[in-house]
């Protein structure tokens, strides 16, 4: 693993990244009530609900009110499919993106040729914090399209500069031969892939040795992943984290110098987190992240509840950069489970099972709803050693003192939990009834 390299990490933006909290906060209140404007002056949802709020202009609001605006969900862009909650005309309009919803209906976002750059910038950013420089040879295996992924990460790699590999998801045999004839020293991807490529090249002799920093976001992962993707790949791991409602990748990212944490492109993003009634929750306590487009125009959102759990805090004192900080995603507020009346998030299993050095990173957690009035967590591993008994056991133990509750364990031999080369990883699976997710764990 490379070493913490939390001095020397120079700003891709020093103006925007570098400068201090009360300039920022300024700037922030002048974007908020332009976005106000703006908002009024395209009509629609967002307008007659700051009406019904008793705001009339931009004029009306401020920081500090913030929490009496109201808010828009995903269940607000839904309604309004495919448009969504545009606010430019049509032909200001250079692209569209998306992320999947209910029903196979996807979450489309329009693009103005002013959000792209904004998006281009905050990526650069983002790249930079990582060590990403002129010099660099990013490989970009986040998987192109619809999905913000790759074209976020090809964007600010071309901004920033760098030489951008463009592999796009799978083809794994291709991927590493690129990774040993181009070097890069940048990976780009999903941290489940990274596992997975790093499996792939230890198994084909191949050892990565021109990386120094992935930068692994699109589904929440653990400290404990972390450590095994490092130790996979000899890099140093960074989170990142976007959605396309907002943008996509680059709305917060780990920098080699933000103490863990993710910094928050908070001149563009307006970040806040809030308990389940929509009530501001303090520093360090876990919330919902609630997310305002200051700058956006093709779709702005005023305070957009995203449904993402984290806790947010200042910035690392006296570094460079003075911007606000989130942690790793702690969960969602719809993947939480109720089990026997004990609150569980999917990451506290994670965190339980890769801290076991003999538990492979490929896992599966079943929630086993076939009998409602005794619902059961059923948990899949793979064991990295041949004695699966006593690991069963340990994990039983260890899940039982983290989470409070009972789990049923089961070590699988390696290759039964079904691994992906394109997209997200499958990690959880809800049984109702019939055959169970998974040959074993029944």
């Amino acid at each position: 693993m490379i070493a913490d390299n939390a001095v020397g990490v120079p700003l891709v933006e020093p103006d925007s990244e570098g400068i201090s909290p009360d300039q920022r906060r300024e700037m922030q209140q002048r974007r908020l009530r332009r976005l106000v404007d703006r908002l009024l002056a395209a009509g629609g949802l967002q307008a007659a609900r700051l009406v019904d709020s008793g705001v009339t202009s931009g004029a009306d609001v401020s920081l500090d009110a913030l929490d009496r605006l109201p808010m828009v969900t995903k269940r607000d862009l839904w309604a309004h499919y495919p448009h969504g909650l545009r606010a430019a005309r049509a032909e200001d309009i250079v692209c569209v993106h998306g992320s999947s919803g209910t029903g196979g209906r996807p979450t489309l976002v329009p693009y103005t040729a002013q959000d792209v750059d904004i998006w281009a910038e905050v990526m650069a950013r983002a790249l930079g914090g990582a060590g990403a420089t002129r010099q660099s040879v990013i490989h970009n295996a986040y998987g192109y399209g619809l999905f913000t992924g790759g074209l976020g990460v090809h964007h600010g790699g071309m901004r920033l500069g760098a030489t951008v590999v463009p592999l796009s998801g799978g083809m794994t045999e291709r991927q590493v031969r690129m990774l040993q004839d181009l070097r890069p020293d940048i990976l780009a991807c999903t941290p489940s892939y990274a596992i997975f490529l790093g499996e792939a090249m230890r198994s084909a002799g191949v050892r990565p040795d021109s990386l120094r920093a992935g930068v692994f976001g699109a589904e929440p992962w653990t400290n404990e992943m972390r450590a095994q993707i490092e130790n996979l790949l000899g890099l140093r791991a960074l989170d990142i984290y976007g959605l396309s409602e907002i943008i996509g990748p680059g709305v917060a990212c780990e920098s080699l110098d933000s103490d863990g944490m993710l910094n928050v492109a908070e001149d563009h993003f307006l970040v806040e987190t809030v308990d389940r009634n929509g009530h501001p929750v303090p520093d360090g306590t876990p919330g919902e992240l609630v997310f305002t487009t200051l700058t956006k125009t093709g779709m702005p959102l005023l305070r957009y509840r995203t449904g993402d759990v984290a806790t947010l805090a200042g910035p690392v004192p006296g570094a460079p950069r003075t911007l606000r900080r989130m942690s790793k995603l702690l969960g969602r507020t719809d993947d939480m489970l109720v089990v026997r009346g004990v609150n569980v998030f999917p990451t506290e299993i994670e965190a339980v099972l890769l801290a076991d050095e003999r538990v492979s990173p490929h896992y599966l957690v079943v929630e086993d709803r076939r009998d409602d009035a005794r619902p059961t967590l059923r948990v899949a591993v793979e064991s990295l050693v041949a004695e699966s008994e006593t690991l069963e056991g340990d994990l039983t133990t260890a899940l039982r003192e983290r989470l409070g509750i009972g789990c049923e364990v089961r070590v699988l031999p390696q290759g039964s939990v079904p691994r992906t080369e394109v997209g997200k990883a499958r990690r959880f699976a809800r049984w109702t009834g019939g055959e169970p997710p998974l040959a074993g764990i029944g």
